[in-house]
């Protein structure tokens, strides 16, 4: 048949004889010149293995490189979990300075008030301070001590500093007491220096003012005012405030003295209610005043 391939042409005799020569004459070739196969050898094996070696060596970079990657991700895991654990030892140990820092003021705040109680001319009752005022009507806080502790009402509350108010509400277990800047309190005063005497009573923005001084008052900026000791339940000499201007009456028949309070309330903590102020003949002694007295001739 025409046309048609037949496979035992291209397998022929002819065919088979050339293949087989071939693989003849490289054998001889590989058997009998070792070192010339040797050579041809490896000038073609070095090029190919360098071809070979690129994909190899590649392969290997991208195995270091994750391996790497990889260890560096488990570290900054162990890292980032360890800066954690120092974050919150950090906010732990804040907590616990913050704790003893506080401790140790309110150490030293009731270190002055018991030095303060050990004077026997005048009776105290300790107190803290559990809550303040929120309201416009008044100013004031709530004591944690009331009537079981001998807590009565207009007696005076006060500080190693001075005068912070006045009892005004009491119960069983807790108290009221007015603040030196409520314009509902006021307390009987007196300049230090000059010995004029008049009303200290609150006003707003932390302030009080002393009223009723008289016209020729040679009180001043700086001078010292303390309670008088007659009435309103406060022994004698205790600090007011400083004078910080004085002001002429608008009729001329007094002078008025704005005073910045020696206690300030928002700093208010602990506290001494006055149970029994002093005796008239310890009043008189400046040895047992809280704030020594000044001459007893006003000095002009």
């Amino acid at each position: 048949m025409r046309g048609r391939f037949r496979p035992g042409v291209f397998w022929g005799s002819g065919v088979m004889r050339v293949s087989v020569a071939v693989l003849a004459i490289a054998f001889v070739v590989v058997a009998l010149l070792p070192r010339q196969s040797q050579f041809l050898f490896h000038a073609l094996g070095e090029p190919l293995a360098d071809l070979v070696a690129i994909p190899v060596k590649g392969m290997a970079t991208l195995d270091r490189t994750l391996r790497e990657w990889w260890m560096q991700y488990i570290a900054l895991q162990g890292l980032s979990q360890q800066n954690r654990q120092l974050r919150e030892t950090v906010q732990q140990l804040n907590g616990e300075v913050n704790r003893l820092r506080e401790q140790a003021y309110m150490a030293e705040r009731l270190a002055l008030l018991l030095e303060f109680q050990e004077d026997k001319s005048v009776r105290t009752v300790a107190a803290r301070v559990i809550g303040r005022s929120v309201s416009n009507w008044y100013q004031g806080v709530i004591l944690n001590k009331g009537e079981d502790d001998g807590i009565r009402e207009q007696m005076g509350v006060i500080t190693p500093a001075g005068v912070a108010g006045r009892i005004v509400r009491t119960s069983g277990s807790t108290s009221t007491a007015l603040l030196t800047t409520d314009p509902n309190l006021v307390i009987a005063g007196i300049i230090q220096r000059t010995r004029d005497e008049g009303m200290v009573q609150g006003m707003s923005q932390g302030l009080v003012r002393m009223k009723y001084l008289p016209p020729l008052s040679s009180v001043k900026t700086g001078d010292a005012v303390v309670t008088s000791g007659l009435t309103g339940g406060f022994p004698r000499g205790v600090l007011i405030g400083e004078v910080d201007r004085v002001e002429e009456s608008e009729d001329g028949l007094f002078r008025t003295a704005q005073i910045v309070p020696a206690v300030q309330s928002r700093h208010l903590d602990e506290v001494l209610v006055v149970v029994a102020p002093r005796s008239p003949e310890t009043m008189l002694s400046p040895d047992h005043a809280l704030i020594a007295p000044g001459p007893q001739n006003p000095t002009p």
